[in-house]
């Protein structure tokens, strides 16, 4: 608002520079930019991680397989974890030694983290592993995609934005910056005869 009360102010002013004119105009210009590129950006951004997100979930839902481990015995927890009085995270996990089959039909065997406060031998959990039965992450799900996508389109949002501000006031630095440099250059020239009498005559 600034912006375009300042071009209206100084429409027919007499003592309007053009370096006035210029930063309302600019000043304008960000405010439309910041108003309608910048939400564009955004929303193209989103949509594009939105496809690239829902791909790679539709990509680990075929790669990763949830299967039905069974526990051999219980493991003490590893010396690297946290510290178990201030772990919390991990308190409904426990460390032990199972079997499952494979989606290829392998069994395996080996050490993994079970979904059970105190597993004893025989107890049933899932697990989730590739097609070889090797132990991988949960599958990303939909609604967790779209919350990044949509955390990736703001943040362009912004930060294009932000640039088109900063644009401006690198752009309106300079011009004081001119401008403070053609006084002192104005100044030097009137400086040394000012005040005399009979100054300019």
């Amino acid at each position: 608002m600034r912006a375009i009360s300042g071009l209206w102010r100084w429409r027919h002013n007499p003592l309007r520079r053009t370096t006035d004119l210029v930063e309302a105009w600019l000043a304008l210009a960000a405010i439309l930019l910041i108003l309608v590129a910048a939400p564009l950006i955004g929303a193209a951004v989103g949509a594009s991680a939105q496809d690239a997100l829902q791909q790679s979930v539709r990509d680990q839902r075929q790669a990763r397989h949830e299967v039905a481990a069974t526990v051999v015995k219980k493991l003490s927890r590893s010396p690297l974890e946290p510290d178990p009085e201030t772990s919390s995270a991990r308190d409904a996990h426990s460390r032990v030694q199972a079997d499952w089959t494979a989606p290829d039909g392998t069994v395996r065997h080996g050490t993994v983290i079970a979904a059970l406060k105190s597993p004893h031998p025989g107890d049933h959990f899932t697990i989730w592993t590739d097609l070889h039965g090797r132990i991988v992450g949960r599958p990303l799900d939909s609604a967790t995609a779209t919350t990044h996508a949509v955390l990736a389109g703001f943040g362009a949002a912004l930060m294009a934005a932000g640039l088109v501000e900063g644009g401006r006031r690198l752009i309106v630095w300079r011009m004081i910056r001119r401008r403070y440099a053609r006084w002192d250059q104005a100044w030097d020239k009137a400086g040394p005869d000012w005040g005399k009498a009979g100054t300019g005559s």
